[in-house]
Formats: structure tokens, sequence, C-alpha cells
């Protein structure tokens, strides 16, 4: 009596925890693991990023709140676009010519700048641009001039 252990019977199966499953998984299928992990590692560093552009974005009431306090605003759509109309006092600085714009705007490095477009994709490319070269109070409006219009706000022709 005093060596016997403990063994399963002749012929029962040896049931295995879920961990162990997935630990085998994982060495019979080595690619599609790494697929899988490389998946989730890209799902991951997308959410983060949109995380920090949802961020920079801001409504057009933000947008009004901040334009009161004295914050630069700019069109980075083409000429012809903001002929047809944009935020009062905006400047019209063309998304394409933005970085050799940058040196004129060195002194808003600190200050509130809101960016905006048609529909708020080309800005948040600007904001990006922008946000790499130092200024750290940029935001996009979300939406764009569209959103601006669709909150009935002014427009300037």
């Amino acid at each position: 009596m005093g060596d016997a252990s403990i063994q399963p019977a002749a012929g029962a199966a040896i049931i295995r925890g879920p961990m162990q499953r997935l630990l085998e998984y994982f060495a019979h299928h080595p690619w599609l693991s790494g697929a899988a992990l490389a998946a989730g590692i890209a799902l991951l560093v997308n959410e983060l990023l949109m995380r920090g552009r949802a961020a920079a974005s801001i409504s057009p009431s933000q947008a009004v709140a901040l334009i009161n306090q004295g914050a630069l605003v700019l069109d980075v759509r083409s000429r012809e676009e903001f002929d047809s109309g944009h935020i009062g006092n905006a400047r019209n600085v063309i998304s394409s010519e933005l970085a050799s714009s940058l040196d004129g705007l060195r002194k808003w490095r600190e200050k509130n700048v809101i960016l905006y477009c048609q529909s708020g994709a080309r800005s948040l490319t600007a904001l990006n641009a922008m946000s790499r070269e130092g200024f750290t109070k940029v935001f996009n409006l979300a939406g764009g001039i569209e959103a601006w219009r669709k909150d009935n706000l002014p427009v300037v022709k």
C-alpha cells in the first residue's frame, strides 16, 4: 500500500485543460497562430491610432468655443473650395502646400489651431503633419465644413 500512486484506469481518457489544448494547437499550427497574433496586434495598433485621432477631433460647437478664445483657423481645401464658402477669419493653406507654409505658422506652435476641409479627411492628414513638426494644440474639425454647415453655423464667401 505504501508505494501505490493514483493512476487512471486502463482505457480512461485523459482530460486536458483548455490551456493545454491551446498550447498544443499553437505547436501544431504555427503559421495560423502567427497570423492570428499578427492580426491581433494590427487591430490593437489601429484602435490606439483611432483613439488618438478621435481625441484630436472636435465638434463644430467646440470649434466655436476655441475660435472665441482666439484660435487660428486653417482651411486646407483648394482655393476654389475656399472661395465657395469658408469659416470666418479662416486662412486658406492648401493641404499639398502645408509643409512649405509651416515656417510662417511657427508662432502658433503652442496655441490652438483648428484645421478643416470638406469632410475631415484632408485636415486629419494636415493635423498629423503639423503634430510631427511640433504643433501641440492642433485640432481637426470632425466632419469638416459639411458638419459646420449642418449645424447652421455661418459661412463667409
